[in-house]
């Protein structure tokens, strides 16, 4: 009997895949990419319209010599690699390699992997879209022609093993300059006033100085607030105006690429590289046991914030079957973010709604349960009507200066029922209540509060924000982002610290040398402009050849100049008190694969090295050594005894200066969502207390509602 063979990317896909197709079908893996362009060779003949030279990757020969055999058997051949630029050029070479005829139709695209859409994707084969192959492949020569030109540009002139990338560089440069604002800002001194006032028969409630004489107020210095308390001294406080609204909330949209990255990222503490893989698993399928296996996901790597019809269907007839009638939302398209959007394929959605996490919560791991929760919640949610609240605002005056109080309740939680977004920082939405107050009304100040503050700098990047920023600028596309964090982390340009990211020297260092001679390669509307002329290519507006050409005439242009004008950069290495053991000079600091470590400078002479330990000034609970800071071969930050290898004791947790009240052991800080945890390492003790200042500012609001409490009651 004759078969049909279909070539998907992944082993899992096969797997899934095949149950669906039945014994007509043959599904087989081509494990990725099977040709690509040589790593030991330029393989781009520039004088020749950048005609590319592909070669067999290492490995695949097997591989290749399997599919030609089953594709000589097979009647018929569908190759369904993942539905973007990617996979497009993937089936582009698989149909040169198994001779298949540019004008026969092979190429099938499906957007979930579950039985109908699979069955449907091989009734309806097209020919392979030869503008998307050369979008991918001037995506991929463009970023040849940057860096293997830039990257040994780099090693003569700084050292050996650096690299550099047309979109890399651009996001650590955005790390960068962040990093150079930080240490750049000059904090600026402001106070505020909070009053606490109360009504006859109310609870008290809040409100800050707003504005004296009608014009906004701002305080700089103690003095200034000490004037203004000196002049509220004795005052009168009257209701001026209030003012009562209904407020709705829109929910969030459901997922594209960089939200989902962002998302699991602040819910769930995950990189964008774990992110994408456990994603990755949910769209290509998973044994549900009696159901068998099927995709729990759409695919993962989109821009757009378009649902099917039929999706919306379902959504909205599960809400009034679970939630009622007013839950459902009435949803209308929404714009899914800024910049172009190639609104290519669906968003990230369940493949069924009634396939609830809990429902398959036993055939998932813990990681992949909380990702599949997130994308179905988020999908629900967004299907459903808005939130509800009911808002007050309250101007307090007293002689000429006014105070403001706000307030809202939930009257109607709508979306927020199954999902609410997360934020980036720190601070949430608090919801406040004002007691039913009039115009007129007369109040007690039962207090006045000045507070300090200081401006704060523009914080340091985190994996989403970073994801977020590269969407918004047009920099990268859905498929770039987790590879760009993953690569410049790894290069030993940015390192990760408690979600920050910060710049190490070697990383501002070749920033630095970049912004000074390629400002173009490296500059944000450059590569957002490029990104948008990729797009071209794959609409057919622009020829791919002649997009290379343009830039490459330039940037040859200006590597000949760079070559000439650029020295031989050197690390300034930065001397220590550690003497060398060996031949008594003072050590440096130098940069290694595994980040920095202290070397002898009389190298090669004096070999002599030593790990650079960061002390944090806590004992070792095991001997009389000191604990300091070390990291791991991935650059994850630890804790060992400053005795090692005479004492091997370790720890993940930042160790704390504060003794445990109980025993006098060692206490650990441990995170728990926002809050840090303080647990002592002694087992048998098993103590856990929050920290002191999170202890004593918690006794105070405690202490503070209880006298608010007993000043109502009398």
């Amino acid at each position: 009997m004759s078969k049909t063979l279909v070539i998907v990317e992944s082993p899992a896909k096969a797997k899934t895949i095949s149950k669906f197709l039945g014994r007509k079908y043959v599904v087989k893996a081509s494990l990725g990419h099977v040709r690509d362009l040589p790593k030991s060779q330029f393989g781009v003949d520039v004088q020749n319209g950048f005609s590319p030279k592909y070669i067999t990757i290492r490995g695949k020969g097997d591989t290749i010599k399997e599919l030609r055999m089953a594709g000589k058997k097979a009647e018929q051949v569908l190759i369904a690699s993942d539905p973007d630029r990617e996979g497009e050029a993937i089936a582009w070479h698989l149909q040169n390699i198994l001779d298949i005829s540019s004008e026969k139709p092979c190429r099938i695209e499906f957007n979930e992997i579950t039985k109908q859409a699979i069955q449907d994707a091989v009734k309806n084969p097209r020919v392979i879209d030869a503008n998307r192959v050369n979008a991918q492949q001037a995506r991929r020569i463009l970023d040849r022609l940057v860096g293997y030109n830039l990257s040994p540009l780099l090693w003569r002139k700084i050292k050996k093993g650096l690299s550099a990338g047309r979109v890399q560089s651009v996001a650590v440069r955005l790390i960068c300059d962040r990093e150079e604002e930080i240490q750049s800002f000059n904090p600026e001194e402001y106070w505020t006033l909070t009053g606490s006032f109360v009504k006859d028969g109310c609870a008290p409630f809040e409100g800050k100085l707003f504005k004296y004489k009608g014009r906004k107020i701002n305080v700089n210095s103690a003095e200034k607030i000490q004037e203004l308390l000196d002049d509220l001294e004795g005052a009168s406080y009257s209701v001026s105006k209030v003012v009562r609204r209904e407020k709705s909330r829109k929910s969030a949209l459901p997922f594209i690429t960089s939200t989902l990255q962002q998302e699991a990222s602040r819910k769930l503490n995950f990189t964008t590289r774990k992110t994408m893989l456990i994603a990755q698993q949910l769209y290509e399928g998973l044994d549900l046991g009696k159901e068998g296996t099927t995709g729990l996901v759409t695919y993962i790597r989109t821009d757009s914030t378009r649902v099917s019809e039929t999706a919306r269907d379902e959504a909205k007839n599960y809400i009034r079957e679970r939630l009622g009638d007013q839950y459902v939302g009435r949803v209308t398209a929404r714009p899914g973010g800024k910049g172009k959007v190639q609104d290519a394929h669906e968003a990230i959605r369940p493949t069924s709604i009634n396939r609830e996490p809990n429902l398959v919560k036993d055939f998932l791991t813990n990681d992949q349960f909380k990702l599949y929760k997130l994308i179905w919640s988020r999908f629900l949610a967004s299907m459903m009507s808005p939130a509800i609240f009911d808002t007050t605002s309250v101007d307090i005056s007293a002689r000429d200066y006014l105070f403001r109080a706000t307030g809202s309740v939930i009257k109607f939680p709508g979306f927020m029922k199954v999902y609410t977004e997360g934020r980036d920082d720190e601070e949430k939405d608090e919801e406040k209540q004002i007691p039913e107050l009039n115009e007129g009304d007369s109040l007690i100040a039962r207090s006045l509060t000045p507070k300090q503050h200081f401006t704060q700098p523009p914080p340091r990047y985190t994996e989403a924000t970073l994801v977020k920023i590269l969407e918004e600028k047009g920099i990268g596309r859905p498929s770039t982002y987790a590879p760009i964090v993953g690569t410049i982390i790894k290069r030993g340009y940015v390192v990760r610290d408690k979600k920050q990211l910060y710049p190490t020297e070697l990383g501002t260092m070749v920033v630095d040398l970049l912004k000074k001679h390629f400002q173009d390669i490296i500059g944000v509307e450059f590569t957002a402009g490029m990104e948008e002329k990729l797009d071209s290519v794959e609409e057919g507006v622009l020829d791919w050849v002649q997009v290379l050409d343009r830039f490459y005439t330039p940037f040859s242009r200006t590597l000949l100049k760079a070559e000439e004008e650029i020295g031989h950069v050197q690390p300034a290495d930065e001397v220590t008190e550690e003497i060398c053991e060996q031949c008594g000079r003072n050590m440096v600091i130098k940069m290694g694969r595994y980040g920095k470590f202290l070397a002898c400078p009389g190298f090669p002479e004096c070999r002599s090295t030593k790990p650079l330990l960061e002390p944090t000034g806590v004992n070792c609970p095991r001997c009389t050594g000191e604990l300091v800071a070390r990291r791991s071969k991935k650059g994850r930050k630890f804790f060992g005894c400053s005795c090692y290898p005479e004492c091997d004791f370790v720890t993940w947790d930042q160790p704390s200066q504060t003794k445990c009240p109980e025993c006098g052991g060692l206490m650990l800080e441990k995170r728990s969502g926002k809050k840090i945890i303080l647990s002592c390492i002694n087992e048998k003790c098993s103590r856990s207390r929050v920290p002191a200042e999170n202890q004593a500012r918690r006794k105070r609001t405690i202490a503070e509602k209880r006298t608010a409490v007993g000043k109502t009651s009398t």
